[in-house]
C-alpha cells in the first residue's frame, strides 16, 4: 500500500500543470564523435553529421516550474516504415537557468510510460534534465496498426531496431549536450528492464555519457537466460534446427552488454538490482557488476514487478548518482 500511495504522489505532483509553454523552438545540432570511433563495434560507430531538431511545448509542472516539450529529429537509421524513422522525445527541463547535469531516460518492454515520465519528472524536479527517449518501434515510432516491436522472434530485426536505437541515443546525447542550460560534462543514461540494457550497451558505445544507471537489469544475456523453463520450447526448437548455446552466444553477442562491458569500467556506474527477479536473472546483474570493475550495486529483496515497493529509496540512489559531486 505504501508504494501505491507513493506513485499516486509522485504523479499528482507530475501532472499539476500550470498551463503550457509558449515558445516553439527549431534548429540544428552537431554529432561529432567523442574519442577514438575504432574503439567500439562497427556496427554501432557513426560519422559526423548535423540534423535538424524541432521541439514544442506539451506542459508545465506548477509546484516545480519544471517544463515538458516534445521533441522530434530524424533518425540516423533509415528503415521501411517511415514513422519509425523520427525519433520521438519528451524533455523534462528544470526550472532556472541551469547549467544543469542531464540524463537520457528509457522505458520498459511493455509499459505505459508512466514510469519513465515519473522517473523523469522526479529528476527535473531536482535540478537535473531528463530527456525520455522512445525507442525504436515505441509508442509513436510504430505504425498504426503494426504488432511491430523492437524485440521480436525475427533475430535480424531485432538486432537491426538495437542498432537504430542506440545510434538514436548517441545523437539525443549530442543533442543534450549543446542545450545552452545543460552542463555536457554531466551527461548520463538510465533505463529500466529492458530499457537497462539498451542504457548500458549505448553508454559502452557512446563516451558522452559519464554515469549510467542500471534498473532492473545486467548483461550475460544467453547464461541469464538460455536455461529458463520458462524458454523450453523455443530452446528445443533451436536445438532440433541445429543451435547451440555457444552459437546463440555468437549471434547476441553485438546486443549483450557483457561484451563491450569493460568500456564502463572508466564510468561511473549504479546498479539496482532485485535479489528474487523473476523476469531478468539476478545473474545477469552479478555479471555486469564484475565485467565493469565491481562498481556500486543495491539489491533489493524482491522480485521484477515487486521492486515498486522501493520505488522512493531508488530514485534517491538515483538522484545521487546522477548530481554534481
Amino acid at each position: 500500500m505504501r508504494w501505491c500511495c507513493a506513485l499516486f504522489l509522485i504523479m499528482l505532483a507530475s501532472f499539476a500543470a500550470a498551463g503550457e509553454p509558449t515558445k516553439l523552438e527549431k534548429g540544428t545540432a552537431r554529432f561529432r564523435p567523442v574519442g577514438d570511433e575504432t574503439a567500439i563495434p562497427e556496427r554501432y560507430r557513426l560519422a559526423e553529421r548535423t540534423f535538424a531538431w524541432e521541439m514544442e511545448p506539451k506542459v508545465e509542472l506548477e509546484s516545480t516550474g519544471v517544463t515538458v516539450w516534445r521533441v522530434r529529429f530524424p533518425s540516423p537509421v533509415e528503415t521501411e516504415h517511415k514513422e519509425n524513422n523520427t525519433v520521438h522525445a519528451e524533455y523534462y527541463r528544470p526550472k532556472g537557468e541551469g547549467r544543469f547535469p542531464a540524463v537520457i531516460v528509457l522505458d520498459v518492454t511493455a509499459g505505459d510510460q508512466n514510469l519513465s515520465r515519473i522517473i523523469a519528472t522526479h529528476l527535473a524536479n531536482k535540478g537535473i534534465a531528463a530527456l525520455f527517449v522512445q525507442m525504436a518501434y515505441y509508442g509513436p515510432r510504430r505504425p498504426a496498426g503494426s504488432d511491430l516491436r523492437l524485440l521480436s522472434p525475427d533475430v535480424p530485426r531485432t538486432l537491426a531496431a538495437i542498432r537504430q536505437t542506440v545510434l538514436d541515443l548517441r545523437c539525443a546525447g549530442a543533442w543534450l549536450a549543446q542545450r545552452p542550460e545543460v552542463d555536457p560534462a554531466q551527461l548520463g543514461i538510465l533505463g529500466t528492464s529492458l530499457g537497462s540494457f539498451l542504457a548500458a550497451l549505448t553508454a559502452e558505445m557512446e563516451p558522452r555519457f559519464g554515469r549510467v544507471v542500471v534498473l532492473l537489469g545486467g548483461g550475460g544475456l544467453v547464461d541469464g537466460y538460455y536455461d529458463d523453463p520458462r524458454g523450453a520450447p523455443l530452446r528445443n526448437l533451436w536445438e532440433a534446427l541445429g543451435g547451440t548455446k555457444e552459437r546463440m552466444k555468437e549471434l547476441l553477442a553485438p546486443v549483450d552488454p557483457l561484451t563491450c562491458a569493460a568500456n564502463l569500467k572508466d564510468r561511473k556506474l549504479l546498479i539496482l538490482a532485485a535479489k528474487r527477479d523473476d523476469i531478468v536473472s539476478p545473474r545477469c546483474a552479478e555479471a555486469l557488476w564484475e565485467a565493469t570493475g565491481k562498481q556500486k550495486i543495491v539489491w533489493y529483496n524482491c522480485t521484477h514487478y515487486g521492486a515498486a515497493l522501493y520505488i522512493l529509496p531508488a530514485l534517491d540512489q538515483v538522484v545521487k548518482h546522477f548530481r554534481p559531486e
